[in-house]
């Protein structure tokens, strides 16, 4: 790579936080079996408490994991010249550095593919992608039908059968955070590589995949950045603004970052589950209790998908959405 001068360098860089000085307070992330009866209470909690969880014996096959990191490690070691023939994303394809269209940026470069099994995907990707996607959609529609049986919600599918309508609108994301040699005096100076911005996830939910290199924090409710301990076995679930808007408030969309470093590529898998884009959403008549308001306008996904897009990534996307209740 490139040697990149200091000032191209401090546009990736921000202060690290200070540490939470109380380690007791600190909270474990939630680790939810899904082949347990129980996890249908601990899937709702999770989402309540934190908007984020880790899952276990969600039998995706490893095959299909260890395939496709195969292939993207292998594309993003290619020449530039050969990575930029699926550039630049608009909306699909490679991208580099840039994030978006309002001048975010972050160390990182990226394949952004449609879900679609009929889409066009770089050489040797094609079935690798569709076997991977459909599998982990599959799990996906799995955890949002365990928390519609818990809440007591009818249908049963009444999340699960956005993301399994024909035109549902999800995507698919593979993030490569490559070294980077020049930050190593950055880092000892207290800040940290952005990776990829602060932000929350507008879809209804994502399952995000990684390799066994850290990066990943979650923002927690005192304001302070937590660390996500890397695990190649299992996947990790966000709640979407959508969901958050479907459940009144209820679940929460949490705002997460990732942090690259100097030494350690860090390789992550995305599918991002989205309703179609002339779905309706808001919150469920079913889950509003007595006299409890809605807390959001409703909107299509489509309106919300084309205010996100134009919005930086840390602007808080579901705030033109709100409803400002007396």
């Amino acid at each position: 790579m490139v040697a990149l001068s200091k000032p191209l360098i401090e546009q990736f860089l921000v202060k690290q936080s200070k540490p939470n000085i109380n380690p007791l307070i600190i909270p474990d992330i939630p680790l939810i079996d899904l082949s347990k009866p129980e996890s249908k209470q601990h899937l709702v909690k999770a989402c309540q408490d934190f908007g984020f969880f880790k899952v276990v014996n969600h039998g995706v096959p490893s095959k299909f994991i260890n395939k496709l990191e195969t292939e993207a490690v292998k594309f993003f070691a290619s020449p530039v010249s050969i990575k930029e023939r699926f550039g630049p994303p608009n909306p699909f394809g490679y991208g580099n550095k840039s994030i978006g269209r309002n001048g975010d940026v972050g160390w990182v470069e990226y394949l952004l593919l449609n879900a679609k099994p009929e889409s066009d995907y770089p050489e040797n990707f094609q079935g690798i992608v569709n076997d991977y996607v459909t599998s982990v959609k599959t799990m996906a529609c799995e955890i949002l039908e365990l928390l519609a049986d818990e809440m007591k919600l009818q249908p049963r599918n009444v999340f699960s059968k956005l993301l399994m309508d024909e035109q549902s609108d999800s995507v698919f994301r593979v993030n490569h955070y490559p070294p980077c040699p020049e930050f190593q005096e950055n880092e000892k100076n207290g800040r940290k590589l952005v990776g990829f911005g602060e932000h929350t996830d507008p879809q209804i939910i994502s399952v995000l995949r990684s390799n066994n290199t850290s990066g990943l924090e979650i923002l927690l409710r005192d304001g302070s950045w937590m660390s996500v301990p890397p695990d190649s076995e299992s996947f990790f679930i966000n709640v979407g603004d959508s969901l958050q808007v479907m459940t009144n408030g209820r679940f929460k969309s949490v705002k997460h970052r990732v942090v690259a470093n100097g030494t350690k590529s860090r390789l992550s898998m995305i599918y991002f589950g989205g309703p179609p884009l002339s779905e309706k959403i808001a919150p469920l008549p079913s889950l509003m209790q007595g006299e409890e308001d809605s807390l959001y306008k409703e909107f299509t996904w489509f309106e919300y998908k084309k205010s996100a897009f134009n919005s930086r990534l840390a602007d808080n996307r579901l705030g033109l959405f709100e409803k400002i209740i007396a």
